[in-house]
C-alpha cells in the first residue's frame, strides 16, 4: 500500500510540474520558440492546444507560430 501511495505522489507531482511549465510557456512574454514549452504543448489533448495557440498568437501574432501551432501550411497559425 505504500509503494501504491508512493508511485502515486510521484506521479502527481511530475504532472503538476509540466502543467505548471506548459502553463509558464503560454503565458511568457519572451518568445514562443521555447523548446521544453513547445514540446509540452504539442503533446496536449485538441482543445487544450488550441487554447494555448490561441494565447500564443495574441501575444506573439507578428512571429511564426511554433511547432504544435502552425495550420496546415505552417506558417499560419492553427
Amino acid at each position: 500500500m505504500r509503494i501504491v501511495r508512493l508511485v502515486f505522489l510521484v506521479v502527481f507531482v511530475g504532472l503538476m510540474l509540466g502543467g505548471f511549465q506548459w502553463y509558464r510557456y503560454i503565458t511568457n512574454t519572451e518568445s514562443p520558440y521555447q523548446e521544453v514549452g513547445i514540446e509540452l504543448n504539442s503533446r496536449m489533448p485538441e482543445p487544450i492546444r488550441k487554447w494555448g495557440c490561441d494565447r500564443l498568437h495574441e501575444t506573439f501574432a507578428n512571429t511564426l507560430p511554433p511547432y504544435g501551432c502552425q495550420a496546415g501550411d505552417g506558417t499560419s497559425w492553427m
